[in-house]
């Protein structure tokens, strides 16, 4: 009786003991009163979100509850239905400063493929721009989503000043975000023009844009398909603007990178090459101010 009760406790305490160490780890990875990196942009105002803005979702214990919430369901069930593959993690792997995560979109299992390709600290300080009139018309949906995800509202339909404020105080603030700036989910899975807002924000805030491609994203999940299916997603280098360029040459760069990411199995100049890559990998350390 000992030897049968014994065996499913020890892996069960194992199993618990492992995911408390992890989220202690990922915890400890995020200090809200540390001293700031160099590389990131000059902090904004702290002003108090306003309860549009779901700032809720971004403080403890809430966060904790959501990596729970994303290493035991939101992972699994990703890599259990798709299987994904993904190329050129190594960019995201140590990011020097909060960056845009800028893909493609057409299907809702985009954002799920995205948080999937992030390592667990990156994907701790991302949040999600959602459109505010589709996912935010029900608050019990938007709040439920919020929770998952970590999304706030982004609207398609006006008031873009206002939306890009609040971006570019998430950015300034630390964190990293994912935009799609096709800005709704593609009809027909090809890849729609970008609206300059990406552009501005990079501007704004001396952020990083890292291009991301989910190849076969409409065959991953399109419109009116309840089940996904597999689709790998392709992650290029960080891209910054040149000192001349402005928003509008610059969002259409990351077009163009996103395209390209998507024609061609391997792209050195979007993707680094091998030592890049290599050198991406390695741990960083951080420089931090006076």
């Amino acid at each position: 009786m000992a030897w049968y009760s014994e065996g499913p406790l020890t892996r069960l305490a194992g199993v618990a003991g492992r995911t408390l160490d992890d989220v202690m780890r990922v915890r400890r990875g995020w200090k809200w009163n540390a001293p700031r990196p160099r590389t990131w942009p000059e902090q904004g105002m702290v002003v108090p979100a306003p309860p549009s803005d779901l700032g809720w979702a971004r403080v403890e214990p809430v966060r904790s509850i959501r990596y729970l919430i994303q290493r035991l369901l939101l992972m699994p069930f990703t890599e259990a239905m798709v299987h994904p593959k993904v190329e050129g993690r190594e960019w995201v792997r140590e990011l020097k400063r909060p960056a845009i995560f800028a893909a493609n979109h057409s299907s809702h299992a985009d954002t799920s493929l995205i948080l999937y390709s992030l390592t667990d600290a990156v994907r701790d300080r991302t949040v999600v721009a959602a459109a505010a009139d589709y996912w935010f018309k029900h608050p019990i949906l938007g709040n439920i989503v919020s929770l998952f995800l970590n999304t706030f509202p982004f609207s398609r339909t006006g008031g873009a000043q206002g939306q890009l404020h609040s971006s570019s105080q998430l950015l300034k603030s630390g964190w990293n975000l994912v935009l799609f700036p096709e800005g709704s989910r593609s009809p027909d899975g090809r890849i729609q023009e970008f609206k300059p807002g990406v552009g501005f924000l990079a501007k704004e805030t001396g952020t990083p844009v890292v291009p991301l491609h989910i190849q076969g994203a409409f065959q991953v999940m399109p419109r009116h398909q309840n089940l996904p299916v597999p689709g790998p997603v392709r992650i290029g280098k960080p891209m910054t603007l040149d000192a001349n360029e402005g928003t509008r040459e610059f969002t259409a760069r990351v077009e163009k990178a996103v395209r390209a990411l998507a024609s061609e199995p391997k792209q050195p100049d979007l993707q680094g090459t091998w030592i890049e890559r290599w050198r991406a990998s390695k741990p960083r350390q951080l420089k931090y101010g006076d």
